[in-house]
């Protein structure tokens, strides 16, 4: 399985949005220092979910994080957050 996949299917799983679109954008920073030869470090993420509901930005950015997981996130050079109910 991809991380992108990965990153997906927690998200499907933790917040049962009505829309998730995961983008692996490693390609774009393929050389920059910290991005690994193999790719698949490099995320943007937009989702849309009524768990957000009243939860500022830190508040969804710290869902996000862990939904995903130390482990998951610890394989992540980068990671864009677009979130909103």
């Amino acid at each position: 399985m991809t991380v992108r996949q990965e990153i997906e299917d927690k998200l499907r799983a933790a917040f049962n949005p009505r829309e998730v679109v995961v983008v692996d954008d490693s390609a774009s920073h393929a050389g920059h220092s910290g991005a690994p030869a193999a790719g698949q470090s490099h995320f943007n993420v937009m989702l849309r979910s009524s768990v957000f509901e009243g939860k500022n930005r830190i508040s969804r950015h710290r869902a996000v994080h862990a939904a995903l997981g130390p482990e998951l996130i610890g394989r992540i050079h980068a990671l864009a957050l677009d979130l909103d109910v």
